[in-house]
């Protein structure tokens, strides 16, 4: 893989283009091991669980400790979790009950739990397989940025690939850079590639449990809101499977960009706007100014006549990361399903 000196990231707090990247010192972590929780949500998968604790195993970054929610798994998920507490250190890997309110919920219940404390945080799905470098990328990119009083997360690009992991695509390439404004409107990465600080985690532990319909795009938009410090990462470290069983698939095959306008002129995409407006709202304390008066004309925006919507739109400054996905954001808005 491309070593992290020649990476570019896109940032949210850059004063550079995203066009000409932003060079991330390597960092000497030899001498300075910060500890990963990694947080891992389960149900009924046995059959690619064990390669992906696999690849946590042969992670160069080897100081983290392995946080399993089960939602309640009916094969031999629990079985494979423990012969692997076996064979790893004491204390390495830990089980744990999930609440069985869907993956979303079982993801928030780990990041909300106040004891479980490390130096930062990652989440993991279970049919994924994680490059050896994957933890140590970001955080070389995290140690090399940070202020770490304020919230950071790293997220990026992941590659597509199927159940017997053959390479079969990588999910879209991102270039403005992330913000509130973005968030509001869309999920620029998946849980499976972010990584965040403490003062993330303690910001999501305030927020709590909220009812969202994705813990990644809750996570975005928390954080971005917050005036947090948001990395998108253009090169993946993550196989992202995808097969009949996965609970969130990719989205960048022809197929499945028409089902996503499907979903969106039948008022999936209002569905979810509207959980995640209510849940920001709730939370809007924690919201830097500028971005509770973003939330409140966005909210409008979407009971407002046509000629004000778009009105609002522009005033708002929200935008997609694709062409395509601002030509969804159009239709959604003029068909009133934003």
């Amino acid at each position: 893989m491309t070593d992290l000196i020649n990476n570019n990231f896109y940032t949210a707090n850059s004063t550079q283009g995203c066009s000409d990247g932003i060079e991330a010192p390597v960092k000497n972590l030899t001498n300075f091991l910060p500890l990963i929780a990694i947080l891992l949500c389960t149900y009924n998968g046995e059959k690619f669980l064990a390669e992906q604790l696999d690849s946590l195993e042969s992670q160069n970054h080897q100081n983290w400790v392995l946080y399993v929610s089960d939602d309640g798994s009916n094969d031999q998920t629990i079985k494979i979790l423990q012969q692997y507490q076996m064979k790893w250190p004491l204390g390495k890997l830990i089980i744990r009950k999930g609440p069985q309110k869907g993956y979303c919920q079982n993801f928030l219940s780990l990041a909300c739990d106040p004891e479980i404390k490390a130096d930062y945080y990652a989440f993991c799905d279970q049919d994924d397989v994680w490059l050896p470098e994957k933890l140590s990328i970001a955080l070389q990119a995290i140690l090399g940025r940070q202020n770490i009083y304020i919230p950071f997360l790293y997220c990026g690009r992941t590659q597509y690939v199927a159940g017997d992991l053959s390479i079969i695509g990588a999910s879209p390439l991102f270039v403005f850079p992330p913000s509130f404004r973005n968030a509001l409107v869309q999920s620029i990465a998946g849980g499976n590639t972010m990584v965040f600080n403490l003062s993330a985690k303690l910001l999501i532990e305030k927020a709590g449990a909220v009812d969202v319909p994705s813990h990644d795009w809750w996570v975005y938009q928390l954080i971005s809101g917050a005036d947090g410090d948001v990395l998108y990462d253009p090169i993946p470290y993550v196989l992202y499977r995808q097969h009949d069983g996965a609970v969130i698939g990719g989205n960048n095959s022809f197929t499945s960009k028409v089902e996503r306008v499907l979903m969106m002129l039948e008022g999936r995409y209002h569905n979810w706007n509207t959980q995640n407006i209510h849940a920001l709202h709730s939370v809007s304390q924690l919201l830097v100014k500028n971005h509770q008066e973003i939330l409140k004309m966005f909210n409008a925006l979407r009971r407002a006549s046509l000629r004000d919507r778009f009105r609002l739109m522009e005033i708002c400054g929200l935008y997609r990361q694709t062409r395509r996905g601002t030509w969804s954001l159009f239709l959604a808005i003029l068909f009133k399903k934003v």
